[in-house]
């Protein structure tokens, strides 16, 4: 039998942007006991001397004052180094390239924070501001223990981020709340500049990966993962037609833009013995 047990302290990772933010604020209207903790995963300075997140530490606690919540900080610097980074580089000395944020939500987020907000801040349930939804719904009322959960696309397929969360375990999806799962990127918007959120609202969002800054990805993976250069060879021809810096730098599927040459090519396979990268046409993909 399926024990049930009532769903009332969220804690909800607060980030300085406008997705977290509005998760924040609408699990508040809906009547939940919310707590925002920022969570610190990185420390280290960028290429200018900046650590962006201080700024977003800033930001986190101007949306919780504004909206009424309490704020906590974690620090879970030395997990994310040791359960997300250092994989991540020993992937790329093996020539593979993983996602860092399905690295970090599958690690972090949704195990580590998961664990924390759950047996040390007594929370009931977590909640993030991932575009996703489930299908126990973007209300808990009762948390069913051992009941399995789907993870479902957002209604906004644009910003629908299963994907980053498919690694997510089923033990903290099953008290995951995602408020924004049911809800547009627009009317996130909106929601935020009708609570007064207006500098939240307008922050230019953070795309790029945490811990790189505003460097060239090859340029920042040159520092930790050291160049073997090979060749870019034609599968079908076995031809020669260009050269890389390493395989780390390219993944399955990604188009090479090889110079001189006007053939379209896309990365088919990697040898890691003889570091060549063997490339297929779009030509050769259509009749394969």
């Amino acid at each position: 039998m399926t024990a049930m047990f009532p769903v009332r302290k969220v804690v909800c990772g607060i980030s300085g942007g406008v997705d977290s933010s509005v998760a924040a604020l609408l699990l508040k209207r809906k009547g939940y006991d919310v707590l925002g903790v920022f969570m610190r995963n990185w420390d280290i300075a960028d290429e200018t001397g900046h650590c962006s997140i201080d700024k977003d530490k800033e930001d986190a606690e101007y949306v919780c004052r504004k909206i009424g919540i309490p704020l906590q900080e974690v620090n879970f610097v030395r997990h994310y180094w040791n359960e997300v980074f250092s994989d991540l580089i020993e992937d790329y000395q093996n020539g593979l390239t993983p996602n860092p944020d399905i690295l970090c939500n599958k690690s972090i987020k949704f195990n580590i924070f998961y664990d924390y907000a759950t047996e040390n801040l007594g929370a009931d349930a977590i909640a993030t501001g991932h575009y996703a939804r489930t299908s126990f719904g973007e209300d808990l009322e009762y948390y069913q223990e051992n009941k399995r959960v789907r993870l479902l696309k957002a209604v906004d397929g644009g910003k629908d981020q299963t994907f980053f969360l498919s690694q997510v375990p089923q033990k903290s999806l099953q008290r995951t709340l995602f408020p924004l799962g049911g809800i547009t990127k627009n009317s996130v918007k909106k929601i935020a500049l009708h609570a007064g959120l207006n500098y939240i609202a307008k922050k230019k969002e953070s795309t790029g990966i945490c811990f790189i800054g505003k460097r060239n990805f090859q340029d920042f993976i040159k520092d930790y993962v050291k160049p073997k250069p090979g060749n870019f060879v034609d599968v079908e021809t076995g031809e020669v037609v260009g050269t890389h810096a390493g395989i780390h730098f390219w993944t399955m599927g990604q188009r090479c833009h090889i110079p001189g040459l006007h053939t379209a090519y896309f990365v088919a396979d990697k040898d890691m013995k003889t570091q060549d990268i063997l490339v297929a046409s779009l030509l050769y993909g259509i009749f394969l």
